[in-house]
């Protein structure tokens, strides 16, 4: 079996809690247990070794058995969470090429061929497989763990990215400090697989939350002392609005880690300014590859270092791209995003100031006003700044003059005519944007432009307006 280091790591720490879910405490001699419980029923049930198998769960101290079950067996892992319609689950699964589906719960474990749920042949060896993929052919070749991580599809088809799991694990090596931490990120987010793996590598406990409300979140945060709380910008801004902060003690709060979007400037400040006893922290990872050591320039700053062993980037026409250990081997079903020598392109616009690099957005999202681009989150940290907003997503619309002109779509507080609004956005922004940025299309909403993984939605249906 493919033994890790974080086996022997837990067994330092049995008598700590290692998870706490509905109100209970695991600790890290149970799940070392439940680890060797699963590797039993998983042999006794036909092996997973070496194969492609699905675990579909939520956060729980049996998924994470479960997961450490399958990378000691040197199963290659699909995480899908729980929450997924069964249709988005079997198409991951199709893509994936998996042969073993595990849905796991607290009434058990469940092992179901993928052949009896979606009408494939069997396909009791993965190896022997039509078009296997390279990826797929060397995690095997070398006996090795692997991880396939589906992308959140934002702009298009969820991409499969295989993961070398044990080049991934070696990340966590290092013991860090132990903290009780809320993983925000789902199951199934690289975010949400780093914020676990880094807990448990220090001997820390996972606090599972019942659902990512801010009510919630703070209740948990006073109720177990809660020290670490990465999350995304969006949720930071949310929890600001809602004002949920008011009616819960967070003084235990030490840090809190944000990505997966960019950060409005003004959600930072704002943040920062209820905040000042909590140090922020920019995180910065892709499903491609993995989450990846950062230093802030500080807590006011949207400026970021990479750290890290063997981390190396660049910036190409514009482009952020980087060379990690942690970096994927390729996906199952796009084409290889990496350069001729071995850098991968993020997709990510940046710019240096000295040794920190700020994220300006994804290529994808600039808008082109007659040349000119447009960040969108540089307009929305203005937007947010006024009255009676309490979300707002900026994106392109089409014009006949410049091509395209910046779109605004706008969730209000309290309801107020569309003529009211667009003089109010002109006036604000006057003097803080030049007018190629100013939004030319302003669309209400009654809509959430907060998606299920709590990230900005930048295309919604609009409301009469």
């Amino acid at each position: 079996m493919f033994h890790h280091f974080l086996l022997e790591r837990f067994e330092q720490f049995r008598d700590r809690a290692a998870v706490v879910w509905r109100g209970d405490e695991y600790s890290y001699d149970w799940l070392l247990a439940a680890i060797r419980a699963r590797i039993e029923q998983l042999n006794a049930s036909g092996g997973a070794a070496g194969r492609i198998v699905s675990l579909e769960g939520d956060y729980s101290p049996f998924t994470l058995a479960t997961l450490f079950a399958l990378f000691e067996l040197r199963s290659i892992v699909v995480p899908v969470d729980s929450s997924l319609v069964e249709a988005q689950k079997i198409k991951y699964l199709q893509t994936a090429g998996a042969g073993m589906r595990i849905i796991e719960g607290p009434e058990g474990m469940k092992i179901l061929p993928v052949a009896a749920r979606t009408g494939r042949g069997t396909c009791e060896d993965e190896s022997s497989a039509p078009e296997r993929s390279p990826w797929i052919a060397r995690l095997q070749e070398e006996k090795a763990p692997g991880l396939i991580i589906f992308t959140s599809g934002s702009t298009g088809t969820s991409k499969a990215a295989v993961h070398h799991a044990g080049m991934l694990l070696e990340k966590y090596r290092l013991v860090g400090r132990a903290k009780r931490t809320i993983p925000f990120m789902m199951f199934d987010h690289i975010g949400g697989i780093n914020t676990m793996l880094q807990t448990v590598s220090g001997g820390g406990c996972l606090l599972i939350v019942a659902d990512r409300s801010p009510a919630e979140i703070c209740r948990m945060i006073e109720a177990y002392k809660v020290e670490a709380l990465p999350v995304s910008p969006t949720f930071m801004n949310l929890l600001l609005i809602s004002e949920a902060y008011k009616d819960y003690d967070l003084s235990s709060l030490e840090v809190v880690s944000y990505g997966s979007e960019v950060m409005p400037q003004s959600t930072l400040a704002a943040w920062n300014s209820q905040f000042p006893h909590v140090r922020a922290v920019q995180a910065y990872g892709m499903s491609e590859l993995g989450v990846l050591h950062t230093k802030s320039k500080d807590s006011n700053s949207l400026l970021f270092a990479l750290k890290g062993a063997g981390v190396e980037y660049r910036i190409v026409d514009g482009m952020l791209e980087v060379k990690a250990p942690t970096a994927m081997l390729g996906y199952l079903n796009a084409p290889h995003p990496f350069t001729e020598d071995g850098w991968l392109r993020t997709g990510d616009m940046a710019r240096t100031e000295g040794e920190f690099i700020q994220i300006l957005g994804r290529k994808s999202d600039i808008i082109n006003v007659g040349g000119e681009k447009v960040f969108p989150a540089e307009v929305e940290s203005v937007l947010q700044l006024l009255s009676n907003i309490e979300e707002v997503a900026v994106s392109s619309a089409p014009s006949g003059i410049t091509g395209q002109m910046v779109k605004a779509t706008i969730r209000l507080k309290q309801e107020e005519s569309l003529k009211q609004l667009r003089s109010r956005i002109w006036e604000f922004c006057k003097d803080k944007l030049p007018p190629y940025k100013i939004p030319q299309k302003i669309e209400v909403t009654s809509q959430s432009l907060t998606s299920d993984r709590l990230k900005k939605i930048r295309s919604v249906q609009s409301a009469k307006y």
